[in-house]
């Protein structure tokens, strides 16, 4: 048989991804409209209030990243075991009870993420105005952190049961969950911030307390989803007391780094956030609404870095260490394409684009801010494809089982590359918001670079291991039949 050429193998490979990516970024697409429909409402209220609710989303956003990483591996450990179950000499049953064991570990975890990532929002919100911030920016922040703060162990519940659907390759209700929250979302912003129906009147703490509500039914829809199911229902076990003790400290083991990667990469981020602050509210209007179209942009990513990690994972499992390989060339290209039709977009309506989130002429300080914003937007342009790219090397670098890599890689990146840059530009070169922006595309390429270099040299490691294995497996056997 001839082997396929190489545009009928990446039209094959894109097909295969698809199936699993498409879903994934549409569900988180889906999702970021939640944080959207909230950034939009909170510019409806005036720029100090979008600058003081963006802040409290950035530190939102922070700990809920750093609580997902802790539970993304879930994915991988299932999609490696229900594999197994594939192979010759499968064990359907074993392979049952160890995807109950590792989804009721997922669960402690996500739990002991969700209190401890609460408390932090709590202290850190008392301590903001020490960061550089306005008082009056501050003190709001502050008000939307205390009602953000429970909705993240829902939030993470759900990223718990979200990360079992993606390992059994059936995260279809996903989508239809977080299309409608993101309604529910929308309603309960308005009738909380404008106090009507009889509610009461919060302003912008309105819109954290909505946030929270429909973090916990989004987790409820989900669970009931899954235990209609007649393939997930069986393996869904919360029992969180009877989880293993073993299993919690492996997740955590794979997590903690991931944790840390994610964690470094929205610290990195919620830093630079804090030096926009520093310039003014209309600057960090401006940082807040172009990072809000980033993190739009960057669900694509998200989407095709946790299919191809998942993909990975499983390929391996099955001893195909070739498609391991061509998925990362696969994942890269689908990524390329949508970043430039993204650019394109930036480039040439830059105000449509930043109209849901800033007027320019308005009395507030919108105009000023809506100059800085068209600006950031010719850099974005160009960090959205290595933002894609580093984010899909961490996922394949997970799918390897390799996830303190990925931690140390985006240290030097963001830390030592990109944040020394941002400093200097921002500040010793007076280029301001603009430098802060410049800095982060230069962390962004760093990582990206690192981390798909290592992916490779990885891959080639595993495969020469699964080789050698081969032929001690041929040797044996062939000894038995002597």
């Amino acid at each position: 048989m001839t082997p396929p050429t190489r545009p009928t193998a990446l039209l094959r490979d894109s097909r295969a991804l698809a199936a699993l990516a498409v879903p994934l970024v549409l569900t988180q697409l889906a999702q970021v409209a939640l944080t959207t429909t909230d950034t939009v409402m909170m510019g409806l209220l005036g720029t100090r209030d979008l600058a003081a609710g963006g802040l409290a989303l950035v530190l939102f956003n922070q700990l809920r990243t750093m609580g997902v990483g802790l539970v993304t591996c879930v994915g991988n450990r299932v999609a490696a075991a229900a594999a197994r179950a594939e192979t010759p000499g499968g064990d359907t049953a074993r392979t049952r009870e160890d995807v109950r064991g590792i989804v009721r570990a997922g669960m402690v975890v996500a739990t002991l993420a969700g209190l401890a990532g609460g408390a932090v929002m709590l202290l850190v919100g008392q301590g903001l105005t020490g960061l550089g911030q306005e008082a009056a920016v501050a003190g709001r922040a502050r008000t939307m952190l205390v009602a953000l703060a429970p909705g993240l162990l829902p939030c993470l519940w759900f990223q718990a049961i979200r990360q079992f659907t993606v390992g059994m390759r059936r995260p279809q209700a996903l989508l239809r969950i977080t299309l409608a929250s993101v309604a529910v979302n929308a309603g309960l912003d308005w009738l909380l911030i404008h106090g009507t129906w009889g509610l009461p009147e919060l302003g912008l703490p309105g819109i954290g307390v909505a946030t929270s509500a429909v973090h916990l039914l989004s987790f409820l829809a989900l669970y009931a989803s899954a235990k209609r199911d007649t393939v997930l229902a069986p393996l869904l076990g919360l029992e969180m007391l009877k989880a293993d003790g073993a299993t919690v400290r492996e997740l955590l083991r794979l997590g903690v780094p991931i944790a840390a990667t994610y964690g470094s990469e929205a610290g990195f981020f919620s830093v630079t956030a804090l030096m926009a602050g520093s310039f003014g509210s209309a600057a960090l209007a401006a940082h807040t609404a172009v990072n809000q179209l980033v993190y739009i942009v960057f669900q694509v990513a998200v989407g095709l870095s946790h299919a191809a990690s998942v993909n990975v994972s499983r390929a391996l499992a099955l001893g195909r260490p070739e498609a391991a390989r061509r998925l990362k060339n696969t994942a890269l290209a689908c990524g390329a394409a949508v970043m430039a039709a993204v650019a394109v977009v930036y480039l040439t309506l830059p105000h449509l684009v930043l109209r849901p989130f800033l007027d320019a002429g308005d009395a507030g300080g919108d105009d000023r801010a809506v100059t800085i914003a068209t600006r950031l937007l010719l850099v974005v342009a160009v960090l959205q494809f290595f933002d894609c790219a580093q984010n899909i090397g961490v996922g394949l670098l997970r799918g390897l089982d390799d996830t303190r890599s990925g931690f140390r890689i985006t240290l030097v990146g963001y830390w030592v590359v990109g944040l020394p840059a941002a400093w200097l530009l921002a500040y010793a070169a007076d280029l301001r918001t603009l430098g802060v922006w410049l800095g982060l595309l230069a962390g962004l390429a760093t990582t990206a670079v690192l981390l798909l270099r290592h992916y490779g040299t990885g891959l080639r490691a595993r495969a020469r291991a699964m080789d050698r294995e081969a032929v001690a497996a041929a040797r044996r056997a062939g000894s038995r039949t002597e």
